[in-house]
């Protein structure tokens, strides 16, 4: 029901884009990896695609593309840790095309090695871009769709905003952190009988350029966790979670995975994640300690894609989080179900066994007697 009531509100966005003109698509993060690859995906579609990130010459790459592949671009320069900047970039958008219908949160920054090895101001910049950010945003763009009271807010998430890994806590726990911020937000919405629809969508690894050119303290050259996923096919499950709206969209068979074993067995996973984690981040070549992107935009323009481009799956699947908790549940009580049958009849024929035995040595006291 929700669903429908979604795509009715979607459909009759759309309708309105025929009488006003395309639609408006905010992405912040957008000069490379996922937040690229989203901005050319709504630029497929002709959208207008406003392109919020701290490299210039990036941003204008993007644009390019978007324009090429039939879609309007707006760069504007932005670090998302800046909130009056983030308001800035959005009365920007607002002032050149007169609306937001949706505002992506994807801008991300993080640390790789253990908590021991990273400074206060290390954790308090990824904090600030992965967490901070993502509320600047969010607030940023409900001060304009209240005033009509429509439009989507899509907070991108990941499997770790649900299971957290070794060498990167800081990152995870931002992740965490923006997971709270908008069940807190979804409710306010709810309260307020507010027609903005808000939804989060957790991503699993995905080929990008971050893992050439964020901070590290490890020895060896990074690596997303296996199985690696191409940014485009993971750029389209969002235009449909922005389309959709569900509460949560968990994007690829490991993302479902992690999200519902946490759930069932954290303590097994937490060690799992011990070994399987800490060596899967690296692939083994050795590497050496580096600055990154933390606190400057790193130069070259590598577009959507990392280097793994050769073991990137080119689909991924995508369910509602509520479905695949339903399924959960339904396994769960099928579970508990067959124990308790089998407990039954384990009963039964415990009360059958019995009734026959007393039944055996009445017989038996008759035959003396």
């Amino acid at each position: 029901m929700i669903g429908n009531r979604n795509e009715k509100r979607w459909a009759d966005a759309r309708a309105q884009d025929r009488e006003f003109g395309s639609p408006v698509v905010v992405v912040t993060g957008a000069s490379a990896g996922v937040g690229r690859a989203v901005a050319m995906a709504f630029g497929r579609k002709g959208w207008r695609v406003a392109l919020i990130a701290r490299g210039r010459g990036r941003l204008e790459s993007a644009a390019r593309e978007v324009k090429e592949a039939g879609g309007t671009a707006l760069v504007i320069p932005t670090d998302v840790a800046d909130a009056d900047a983030v308001d800035a970039a959005a009365a920007q958008v607002i002032a050149t095309w007169g609306r937001i219908d949706v505002w992506i949160n994807n801008a991300m920054a993080t640390v790789y090695g253990p908590a021991t090895s990273m400074s206060p101001d290390e954790v308090r910049r990824v904090t600030e871009v992965t967490y901070l950010g993502q509320v600047h945003g969010t607030l940023a763009a409900l001060r304009h769709m209240r005033k009509k009271d429509t439009g989507t807010i899509v907070q991108i998430g990941s499997a770790l905003s649900y299971r957290s890994i070794p060498l990167q806590s800081a990152y995870c726990a931002a992740k965490f952190a923006v997971r709270g911020f908008t069940d807190s937000l979804r409710s306010e919405l709810h309260h307020e009988g507010s027609r903005i629809r808000l939804t989060m969508v957790q991503l699993p690894a995905v080929d990008t350029p971050q893992f050439d050119w964020a901070r590290s303290h490890l020895p060896e050259e990074l690596q997303p966790v296996p199985p690696i996923h191409a940014p485009e096919a993971v750029a389209e499950a969002i235009v449909r979670a922005a389309r959709t709206a569900p509460r949560e969209m968990w994007i690829g068979s490991p993302t479902i995975q992690a999200i519902l074993g946490t759930m069932v067995a954290p303590g097994l996973l937490d060690r799992m994640m011990a070994r399987q984690a800490w060596e899967g981040q690296m692939t083994g070549a050795p590497g050496k300690p580096r600055e990154g992107n933390l606190f400057e935009a790193p130069p070259g323009d590598p577009g959507a894609h990392g280097r793994f481009g050769s073991r990137s799956r080119r689909r991924v699947v995508a369910v509602s989080g509520t479905t695949a908790r339903g399924v959960l549940a339904a396994v769960a009580l099928g579970c508990v179900a067959g124990a308790v049958a089998a407990a039954w009849r384990m009963g039964a024929n415990g009360t059958v066994t019995n009734n026959r035995r007393l039944s055996d040595r009445e017989h038996a006291a008759r035959m003396i007697s």
